[in-house]
């Protein structure tokens, strides 16, 4: 197998190019189709073409993950310094020779490319909507009247933050590759799409309140801390899933709800959770035990529980709102679907169908809780004195909307 550099980065401007072909299509559509709108609407619109975009990446991504083909194209950003892996077939097929079970096939560096290059497409909408928020705000300081729900609802710091994410997120799908699957990499991995997504959803919600002049509802503070809370618990219970998917511990406990015949299975928790580390591999670089993948899988399993009944009850007190009743239903839904998934990839042996919903329902349940986050506030004093009810009735519009 010939030797490669792991940063190539001669064929960038190829893929900078694909980006910015691909990402044209979306642009044209929301160009011709919102035309007449506001320019709020308009941003609006792309901002939720771009989370729902970033949103088949992130399942693309679970995908390229379970099917092995992250090392398919073992260098960065291109494939053995070509632009796809057309110009790599000599490569590939080497490497595939030298090692026919190894992780370099065609079919993988094609899977590897094609999340290469929607990621690119997602990063320049991103520099899109950056680049326009900052034009309409410096249109609204020249003449405040126009556009000047726009500029109320969103600065442009939201963007730009959104755009400096995504570079960052792009790093870490650089190191994903050159260091060879590195469990804490990959994870940081996934949790930095989960916090691009949450940033989208923010802009989303904003602009759409700044088109529609709608306001955020008043929650009673139990239930508005209830949401906190839960939200951050799905944040820990998301970085374990991606602890347990990049460690391989999936398959570590095969039954439900015991584990290996046990309540309580023999557990490693301090080599389990030792984070600097390689795939299959304590700091030590002797082979990891199987009762640290064990415990990796329970833990896992133990703050699902949490999760599961936090995510019920919040949907049940949102339910009082009807302003919130939209997202209410998505959150059942969602921890229902979750519950299925979720059983189905222990009982079922790890099922790619199952283990990429798996990954999407965690995500769309983060965007939905930050929906929430944003379409709320905590009640003050005189929403409790008989206003509630009027700011219920004007956020009773409340969704995110369609492109």
């Amino acid at each position: 197998m010939e030797s490669s550099a792991l940063y190539d980065l001669s064929p960038i401007a190829w893929l900078l190019a694909m980006g910015v072909v691909l990402a044209l299509g979306p642009l044209l559509w929301v160009w011709r189709r919102h035309a007449g709108a506001g320019a709020a609407r308009r941003l609006h619109a792309l901002t939720v073409l771009t989370l729902f975009l970033t949103f088949d990446l992130t399942l693309f991504g679970a995908f390229t993950r379970l099917t092995d083909s992250g090392l398919g194209c073992p260098d960065w950003p291109g494939c053995y310094g070509n632009a796809s892996p057309l110009g790599a077939r000599h490569d590939i097929a080497m490497a595939q020779a030298a090692q026919p079970t190894g992780p370099v096939t065609h079919g993988k560096a094609w899977v590897e490319m094609i999340h290469r290059y929607l990621a690119t497409t997602v990063g320049f909408l991103i520099l899109v909507l950056a680049v326009a928020t900052w034009i309409v705000r410096r249109r609204q300081r020249r003449a405040p009247v126009d556009d000047a729900p726009a500029g109320a609802a969103l600065s442009a710091w939201w963007p730009a933050a959104t755009l400096v994410w995504v570079c960052v997120q792009g790093a870490f799908g650089a190191f994903t590759v050159t260091l060879k699957l590195f469990p804490a990499i990959v994870t940081l991995h996934l949790m930095g799409a989960i916090v691009l997504l949450a940033l989208l959803c923010i802009q989303a919600v904003r602009y759409q309140q700044a088109a529609v002049a709608r306001v955020p509802v008043a929650l009673a503070s139990p239930v508005r801390i209830l949401l906190v809370a839960t939200t951050a618990l799905l944040v820990l219970q998301i970085a374990l899933g991606g602890w347990v998917s990049t460690n391989y511990a999936v398959l570590a406990c095969t039954q439900f709800p015991t584990c290996q015949g046990s309540w309580w299975p023999p557990m490693n928790f301090a080599q389990g959770f030792q984070l600097w580390r390689e795939l299959g591999l304590t700091g030590a670089g002797a082979p990891i035990d199987f009762s640290a993948l064990t415990a990796i899988h329970y833990a896992h399993r133990l703050m699902a529980y949490a999760v599961f009944v936090a995510l019920g009850v919040l949907a049940w007190r949102l339910r009082k709102t009807p302003a919130l009743h939209t997202q209410a239903k998505w959150l059942a839904g969602l921890a229902l679907l979750q519950l299925a998934t979720g059983l189905g990839n222990v009982l079922l042996g790890w099922p790619l169908a199952a283990a990429v919903l798996h990954t999407g329902g965690a995500a769309a349940l983060a965007v939905v809780l930050v929906w929430t986050l944003c379409e709320s506030r905590r009640a003050a004093a005189h929403d409790l004195q008989g206003l509630r009810p009027e700011v219920a009735g004007a956020s009773r519009s409340g969704t995110m909307g369609a492109a």
